[in-house]
């Protein structure tokens, strides 16, 4: 894969289990531990980010803006949620409480040229249903969770075709093969 470029996108990024979760019950992120990604590939994201567009529950779940790339990315976060009243002031993070795509425009100003990283699902679903997102940026750790947040949640909705930015053919699907780890 192409590494990524900061060219003022906008990217919905994440880490995501086999079937499909970003996070489990909770927001927890216990079921990363372990997982193990290609060489550079913190520095590669946290080098081409610029802003980062979070939600208030998953802010809630973990509201320290250093942990972003374990502490290898600083720089603006916002954080969209309908109750900034009540949020805790937070160096570096403001609170917004207005449209999705006013949210995105206000975090592209902000991140002067780089990307912005969008880590909120809801707010990814809301920003691709606008047209708003560049790229979905996936990761995909070899764990089954069964339940927590996923990364599309849209029950009724229309399926939404991506195209594959790997090279070769842009509607290849994609393969992967694992087994099973026996319990300890």
């Amino acid at each position: 894969m192409e590494p990524q470029t900061a060219a003022g996108k906008v990217l919905w990024h994440f880490a995501m289990s086999l079937d499909g979760f970003v996070a489990g019950p909770n927001h927890t992120m216990d079921w990363m531990t372990g997982a193990t990604f290609r060489p550079g590939l913190v520095e590669e994201y946290a080098g081409t980010t610029g802003a980062v567009l979070g939600g208030r529950a998953g802010w809630d779940a973990y509201p320290d803006p250093g942990g972003i790339y374990g502490g290898a990315w600083q720089g603006p976060v916002f954080v969209l949620t309908h109750h900034p009243e009540d949020a805790h002031p937070t160096p570096g993070v403001t609170f917004l409480n207005c449209d999705v795509a006013e949210a995105v425009r206000i975090a592209l100003d902000a991140a002067g040229g780089k990307n912005v990283e969008v880590f909120s699902p809801t707010i990814g679903r809301q920003l691709l249903e606008r047209g708003l997102i560049d790229e979905i940026d996936l990761h995909i750790v070899p764990v089954l969770l069964g339940d927590g947040i996923r990364l599309f949640d849209n029950p009724g909705g229309a399926p939404v075709r991506l195209e594959l930015l790997l090279g070769g053919d842009p509607k290849a699907a994609v393969d992967v093969r694992y087994r099973p780890v026996p319990a300890e």
